[in-house]
């Protein structure tokens, strides 16, 4: 789709994370170690957060506690009403390498994925777990075998998708009624899994590196393709529906906006952490789509 792509707020170092909550975007600057919100013009920025231990994935408790990923030290975080974090959950014996994004339901059970290696040390890819944090901090796995779990959703039917950035995939489960995920099966395909786990050469074996994604009301699912500098909306069996190339790469997505059909999009010149660390060139960027 031809889309017009608008700079709604720039100056940050690496954006990830972006949810649309309470009128207000909210995500996360990986190397400012801040969770921000803002309106949907970009004005009102604040800080909502520190994280010290690089913030990723967010959601929200039933009783509106805000729930952020400590990459870094393998937690998840909860913001108390006066401001203060507390440790919500301690992933730190579970998981191998930084945590990643997360998805919370509507009983306040978060899943959230991992890396399961060095990414940025340059170890060979492997494969990893999703765990589940329950409400009252225990943690359980839930899944295995995963190529690096990222962004995730639950559709109206509650059917836990969630992109697996090095396994060419999208994986689904159904998520039962006490929070097991269940019927694993591949929601869609976009290239067989890579045959080579040196980075480098996994990565040009991607059709589809999923970061970052997002679901619409017609079940589509909005995914940033970490390697292709585009937006995708894909269906379930595989078919991209909607391509958006806004001329930058781009690493997450968000569906919001007063009528909920803008899409936000945290856009970066890499992902390179030294780069990104050492300037202030990413920017949350946006385009209206037809579907909230």
């Amino acid at each position: 789709m031809t889309a017009n792509t608008t700079t709604v707020a720039e100056g940050f170092h690496f954006l990830e994370g972006p949810r649309w909550h309470d009128g207000r975007l909210w995500f996360s600057d990986f190397y400012s170690y801040q969770v921000y919100s803002m309106l949907e013009d970009g004005s009102d920025l604040r800080v909502e957060a520190s994280v010290p231990g690089q913030p990723s994935g967010l959601g929200w408790l039933p009783d509106g506690r805000l729930l952020i990923v400590s990459m870094r030290d393998r937690r998840i975080l909860r913001r108390e009403p006066d401001g203060s974090l507390a440790v919500h959950a301690d992933l730190a014996e579970h998981t191998r390498g930084h945590l990643n994004d997360m998805v919370v339901d509507g009983h306040g059970r978060a899943y959230v994925g991992n890396f399961g290696f060095d990414l940025m040390g340059g170890a060979p890819l492997e494969p990893t777990t999703l765990h589940r944090a329950d409400p009252d901090g225990r943690v359980t796995q839930v899944a295995d075998d995963l190529w690096f779990p990222n962004g995730s959703g639950i559709t109206q039917e509650n059917v836990l998708v969630v992109a697996e950035t090095f396994g060419n995939r999208v994986s689904a489960f159904d998520l039962t009624d006490d929070g097991e995920l269940v019927n694993r099966r591949v929601w869609a395909e976009f290239g067989p899994l890579p045959s080579d786990r040196e980075i480098g050469a996994a990565l040009s074996q991607l059709v589809v590196a999923g970061d970052g994604a997002c679901l619409d009301v017609k079940g589509g699912l909005w995914i940033a393709d970490a390697i292709g500098h585009r937006l995708i909306r894909v269906i379930e069996g595989g078919t991209i529906t909607d391509e958006v190339k806004p001329g930058t790469p781009v690493y997450a997505c968000a569906l919001g906006g007063t009528d909920g059909t803008t899409l936000f999009a945290c856009a970066a010149p890499d992902f390179a952490e030294a780069a990104r660390k050492a300037a202030k060139e990413a920017r949350m960027i946006a385009i209206r789509v037809p579907s909230p």
